[in-house]
């Protein structure tokens, strides 16, 4: 999914400290952060396929093995991709970070102080 390159978009658990952290040094960097918290996410197959395309990752590199869900309903098994992309889709829960696109980049935010990965030196108040 791609965002205009001042524009910083993030998937995060609103349960989660450090998930609202990594969205409150998204906004102390851009004024232009909008941010989606699993379950009220406006995700489209598309759009999953699109981020986890942009991260270079296979999708189940993304998920919390240790999560209830994953630990009853996937562990062991293989799906096809479509099928892992529908996974997230539908149990944005399951993912073990938020995260952040900016631009064509996308990255899994696993401190709060990765969402500066995404910054390439781009002085943060002419964001």
């Amino acid at each position: 999914m791609k965002t205009h390159r001042r524009e910083i978009m993030i998937y995060y658990n609103p349960d989660s400290s450090s998930d609202r952290m990594t969205v409150a040094h998204a906004q102390s960097v851009s004024r232009h952060i909008k941010s989606y918290a699993f379950g009220r996410t406006p995700s489209t197959g598309t759009s999953w396929y699109q981020i986890i395309r942009a991260l270079g990752k296979h999708p189940k590199e993304l998920m919390n093995k240790a999560h209830p869900y994953y630990q009853q309903h996937i562990r062991g098994r293989e799906f096809d991709d479509e099928s892992w992309i529908n996974v997230i889709r539908y149990n944005p829960d399951i993912l073990k970070a938020p995260i952040a696109v900016r631009g064509q980049r996308a990255i899994v935010c696993s401190t709060p102080t990765d969402i500066y990965k995404l910054m390439d030196g781009t002085p943060p108040n002419l964001l």
